[in-house]
C-alpha cells in the first residue's frame, strides 16, 4: 500500500506526541505536523467552542499545505467557574505553570465536592476545503487542591481523575491514551481516518 501524508495540525510538541502514538498503528501514513511547516503563521481561534475552532484549524492547515489535517481543540470546562477557562485554556495564562497557579487561585474558596471539571476534545479532518468528520470525547473529573505527578502537560497534575484516585498525570502515557478525551475523540475519528486511507491508497 502506498504511503499516504497526514498533517496533524497543531505546533503543540504534547499534542504531537500523543497523536503520534495513537497513529502508531497507522504504518503507511506519513505522519507530518505543522511545526514541519513554519513558514505557515499559526490560525487565528476565535471560535466560540472546541467544534469551530477544530475545523477551523483543520481546513486552514488543509489549504495551506494541500495535505489532509487532523485537527484538536481541546480546553478544561471547570463547573464552578462557568465553564472556564474552556476555549481558553491555553491562553488562561502564559505558561502551564501559571495556568494552573490561577486556577487553584481562582478555586480556593471552593469546597472539594464543588471542584468538578472535565476535558473535552474536539477533533475534526479535512481535506480539500472539506471537513470530511469530527469527533469529540470528554473526560470526568475534578480539580485538586494540589499538583500530583509528573507525566502528561498542560491542567493534568491537579486533575483528579473520576472514580480514579490518581491524578491525570500519575498514570503512563499508555493508562493516559485510554481514557482521556484525547484518546475518546480519537478513537471516534478511527473509522474516518481509516476511510481516507482508503481513498488516498
Amino acid at each position: 500500500m502506498p504511503e499516504t501524508k497526514l498533517l496533524l495540525a497543531t505546533k503543540n510538541a504534547h499534542k504531537v506526541g500523543e497523536l503520534r502514538q495513537m497513529l502508531a498503528k497507522f504504518p503507511n501514513l506519513e505522519i507530518l505536523s505543522a511545526l514541519d511547516f513554519p513558514e505557515v503563521a499559526d490560525p487565528v481561534e476565535d471560535g466560540e467552542t472546541f467544534a469551530d475552532n477544530a475545523r477551523a484549524k483543520a481546513l486552514y492547515y488543509a489549504a495551506k499545505t494541500g495535505l489532509p489535517s487532523l485537527a484538536d481543540d481541546s480546553g478544561l470546562v471547570v463547573d464552578a467557574l462557568d465553564g472556564r477557562p474552556g476555549v481558553h485554556s491555553a491562553r488562561y495564562a502564559p505558561t502551564d505553570t501559571e495556568r494552573i497557579d490561577k486556577l487553584l487561585a481562582e478555586l480556593a474558596n471552593i469546597a472539594p465536592t464543588h471542584r468538578t471539571a472535565r476535558f473535552q476534545c474536539v477533533m475534526a479532518l479535512a481535506r480539500e476545503g472539506d471537513v470530511l468528520a469530527t469527533a469529540t470525547g470528554t473526560l470526568e473529573g475534578s480539580i485538586a487542591t494540589e499538583r500530583r505527578g509528573t507525566n502528561g502537560f498542560g491542567y493534568d497534575p491537579v486533575f483528579l481523575v473520576a472514580g480514579r484516585d490518581h491524578h491525570l498525570a500519575e498514570l503512563t502515557s499508555e493508562d493516559k491514551n485510554a481514557i482521556s478525551h484525547r484518546g475518546r475523540a480519537w478513537r471516534a475519528m478511527l473509522p474516518h481516518l481509516v476511510r481516507l486511507c482508503e481513498i488516498l491508497s
